[in-house]
């Protein structure tokens, strides 16, 4: 008999996390899908109808601290070994304003608060949970507005900043953990029609399930090499390296 595989997505309402969560269902992984929207989400309880106790779903607002907490210590009730983590909880913030506009500083830490200390509260909570799996993967998803060497806007500061500084925190966790067999990736998802910005983007070159996918066979490709200690890098959906 296989032993149960667990994951855990954040930011599970919709979108790239929603597709996430199916897809690893359809792959037989247990999940554990944060959501933080308060109200029903007919997806999420759809999937729970068909998957029944290989999904379950999880208040979870990962700029709080006492959420993160409560949500670990539910995900402990349920396992004590977490063999994928997928940090994939952001918004975006303000997209337009240049340094020559008021730029608003407090909407700034709330974006910071949730992309980049929020992936790094859930590392941190399930981290013994992890390196106790087989797997032991930690998956950031960042963005290539976080790359520094293919920077062309001169806006859309805290998104941009936040998912650098992800960057940089997946580069650290990955010099702790990878002498004890730990894993981390960094993946820019795509320019994905998704509802970050209130309403479906269109403009999207990728569908949430498409790029859902395409994460997934990049995630399998690094589970199946051999060489545990491999060098970080920024990759794509399609496993293109980009820039730091």
């Amino acid at each position: 008999m296989l032993e149960s595989r667990w994951a855990i997505v954040t930011g599970a309402d919709r979108g790239v996390g929603l597709s996430l969560v199916k897809a690893l269902l359809e792959q037989g992984y247990h999940v554990l899908a944060g959501q933080y929207l308060q109200e029903s989400n007919e997806y999420l309880e759809q999937l729970k109808t068909v998957y029944d106790q290989h999904l379950q779903v999880l208040t979870l607002d990962i700029s709080d601290g006492d959420s993160v907490q409560q949500a670990v210590e539910a995900i402990a009730a349920c396992t004590d070994q977490v063999d994928i983590l997928i940090n994939n909880g952001a918004i975006l913030g303000d997209m337009s304003k240049t340094i020559q506009d008021t730029l608003d500083f407090d909407e700034m830490e709330q974006v910071f608060r949730v992309n980049t200390l929020g992936s790094l509260r859930m590392s941190n909570g399930l981290i013994d949970s992890i390196l106790r799996s087989d797997s032991k993967l930690i998956v950031n998803i960042s963005s290539e507005a976080g790359s520094i060497g293919t920077c062309w806007r001169n806006s859309w500061y805290a998104y941009c900043m936040s998912k650098a500084a992800l960057n940089m925190q997946s580069q650290l966790i990955q010099n702790q953990i990878a002498a004890q067999g730990g894993k981390v990736m960094v993946i820019h998802p795509g320019h994905v029609q998704t509802y970050m910005q209130g309403k479906l983007d269109i403009t999207g070159s990728l569908t949430a399930d498409e790029s859902a996918g395409s994460i997934l066979q990049q995630i399998a490709n690094r589970l199946k090499s051999d060489y545990k200690q491999q060098e970080l890098t920024l990759i794509d959906y399609a496993g293109n390296t980009l820039p730091w």
